[in-house]
């Protein structure tokens, strides 16, 4: 029983996870635990927390195809097209709300764009 648990979560992959472990934080059981699961991952209710998994499951399956790196290349070379400078992404960065050294990668990361 546990094994066929196992492989039907593997299937969904990280959204599965991620709802793993929400079910788990709201301390709830049943229908209950993933109604406030949902309601609490995404923006807008539960409708919110399906739309936050599928696009968590995307970004994860063009991670596991591409790579960070080269994702992480694409993205900056589309905002540039965008008309953003360095100064303006490095700005952005430095207002987002993650953790200290997540910001220290990412600007590191904009420091030697050009030079890859």
């Amino acid at each position: 029983m546990f094994d066929e648990c196992v492989k039907k979560l593997a299937g969904f992959g990280v959204p599965g996870l991620v709802l793993l472990l929400a079910i788990d934080a709201t301390g709830l059981a049943g229908a209950a635990a993933i109604t406030a699961a949902l309601a609490a991952i995404g923006p807008g209710g539960i409708v919110g927390g399906v739309a936050t998994l599928v696009l968590a499951g995307l970004v994860m399956e063009s991670i596991a195809e591409f790579g960070v790196d080269e994702i992480y290349a694409a993205v900056i070379k589309d905002l540039y097209s965008k008309g953003e400078t360095e100064e303006s992404i490095r700005s952005k960065i430095q207002k987002y709300w993650v953790s200290p050294k997540l910001k220290a990668l990412l600007l590191a990361k904009l420091d030697n764009f050009h030079r890859d």
